[in-house]
């Protein structure tokens, strides 16, 4: 059984679409899944700055036939790492969707946009975007682990040929001093590079 995507009470959506009718049709079918603060811009001028400044929680575009161009401006104005993006378009074409998925978007969607799709193309979007984000924040923790245990073997082999001692004990130094310091291990192992490279 899938994991039901629970929504804020009142969802910012901004609609990226030109088309007076479409967007009418779309904010329609938002409104019929919950209450929620529409915005629809119907044109790409400024178009990042203004959704920078309403900061909303999901973007939906109706991009209709769009270039790759087209795509990777829309999805980069939208700030796909900042929020879900949701993008329709009329017919499929396996390059287009490499470069929206390349840019981030949340959802891609093709046949166009109905009311009926809305809410679950908004559950696939949140979720795939806080897969996402979790997995970013998962692989950036991992990077800055392994920049520190680099830093820290570093730090050891300074002390160890500082004092002529092994591994194990210039380990122990590092630690012992990072305790008394109350500070990190890898904060000591960095000043001490730190220290090692100006005295060189």
């Amino acid at each position: 059984m899938s994991a039901r995507i629970i929504m804020p009470r009142r969802l910012s959506i901004i609609v990226v679409e030109k088309d007076r009718d479409r967007a009418l049709t779309i904010v329609d079918g938002l409104r019929e899944v919950g209450e929620m603060d529409v915005l629809v811009i119907g044109d790409d001028i400024g178009l990042a700055r203004r959704i920078a400044e309403r900061n909303p929680d999901l973007v939906l575009i109706d991009a209709g036939n769009p270039s790759r161009d087209a795509i990777e401006e829309l999805t980069l104005a939208s700030a796909p790492m900042q929020r879900p993006v949701a993008m329709f378009v009329d017919e499929s074409d396996g390059a287009l969707t490499r470069a929206a998925i390349e840019a981030g978007v949340s959802a891609y969607v093709v046949a166009g946009l109905t009311a009926s799709r809305i809410k679950p193309v908004l559950d696939a979007a949140i979720a795939r975007f806080h897969m996402m984000q979790k997995m970013r924040m998962e692989l950036a923790e991992t990077r800055r682990a392994l920049e520190e245990r680099k830093m820290i073997d570093r730090a050891k082999g300074i002390v160890m040929r500082a004092k002529g001692i092994g591994e194990d004990e210039a380990y122990a130094l590092l630690r012992r001093a990072a305790m008394d310091q109350g500070r990190r291990l890898a904060e000591v192992a960095q000043a001490l590079v730190t220290a090692a490279e100006l005295l060189k």
